[in-house]
């Protein structure tokens, strides 16, 4: 019998407590989801759409031929693991920090900064290249798309400031880090908050192809065309409520768990079904590997509409 480790033991636990409602209660106003390192800012306010539950949001009119464009049979994938080069890391600085101007490609639709990257930063691999900075003393998040340090200083794609306490969006038409004009920090899955038992926000995903439109809280899109039949950056997909658990381990369960209540946004072109989150040498591979159960049809893109900032 294989012998599990204490702090294996401690986190099956508090995923369970989780799972049973055991361990915090529902998100409310006063209580928004944080990162560690920046515990005394939230990730946007309790009201902003990321951090709200779609359970009673009805099933949009077409929802099955989104979800067929996206891919039917096609397998969740967790685009991220125990592998450190791998997902959409985040680093957490102080005012101390020096600030950089940085020379975007798209300066029209870039906040100009400028952005406070430490002399060491965790930069995304592969080419998109996302770099993500959260001031905990400002509370302000700092997203770069392909951050590239040369001799001259530091250039980007586009580049967009948020303000962790507003549910201010990005001007209509404006990309961000993203290709939907979203923030990429708060559809990130995380290890602290599996281990804790809960995620109480939406999930980023890619989709293989996307249609010329966005919808709230979508600002921007980059598709291919008017076809009704694909989906518009910013379409919100959950995780049927009859779709059954049994058999998926406690991590499992708490990322399924979140899919059901929160749901996940479209904002990028990617591969069918891939939810982005950080790495962390502690995930368990072979567990996130199970998240491929679920395809396209144990799934159901919402009706959002008048589902807004603030309501």
């Amino acid at each position: 019998m294989r012998r599990i480790a204490p702090a294996r033991l401690v986190l099956v636990a508090l995923a369970l407590a989780g799972l049973l409602g055991l361990a915090a209660g529902p998100t409310s106003a006063t209580n928004p989801p944080t990162v560690p390192g920046a515990r005394g800012c939230p990730v946007f306010p309790a009201t902003n759409v990321w951090n709200r539950e779609i359970t009673t949001l009805p099933v949009r009119w077409n929802s099955s031929t989104l979800i067929r464009s996206i891919g039917l049979e096609a397998g969740l994938h967790a685009d991220f693991g125990s592998y450190l080069g791998y997902g959409i890391p985040y680093n957490v600085v102080g005012s101390a920090t020096p600030k950089v101007r940085v020379g975007f490609w798209w300066p029209d639709e870039s906040d100009a900064g400028p952005y406070p990257i430490p002399s060491n930063p965790k930069i995304e691999g592969g080419n998109d290249r996302h770099l993500l900075v959260v001031d905990r003393d400002a509370c302000r998040l700092y997203e770069l798309y392909h951050a590239v340090k040369e001799t001259g200083g530091w250039t980007a794609g586009s580049g967009a400031i948020w303000n962790l306490g507003s549910n201010a969006l990005r001007p209509n038409g404006w990309t961000s880090a993203d290709a939907a004009g979203l923030p990429i920090l708060p559809g990130l899955v995380r290890y602290d908050e599996v281990a804790a038992g809960r995620i109480a926000h939406a999930l980023r995903f890619t989709a293989p192809r996307t249609r010329d439109r966005h919808v709230y809280p979508a600002r921007h899109h980059a598709g291919e065309g008017d076809d009704p039949a694909l989906p518009p950056m910013g379409v919100r997909v959950r995780l049927k409520a009859s779709f059954s658990l049994s058999g998926f381990s406690p991590q499992a369960r708490v990322i399924l768990v979140a899919l059901k209540r929160y749901g996940m946004l479209l904002a990028d072109n990617g591969s069918p079904w891939y939810v982005t989150g950080v790495s962390d040498a502690r995930w368990n591979d072979d567990v996130l590997h199970q998240l491929s159960r679920v395809t396209g049809r144990d799934l159901e893109v919402v009706d959002t509409t008048g589902f807004v900032n603030g309501s």
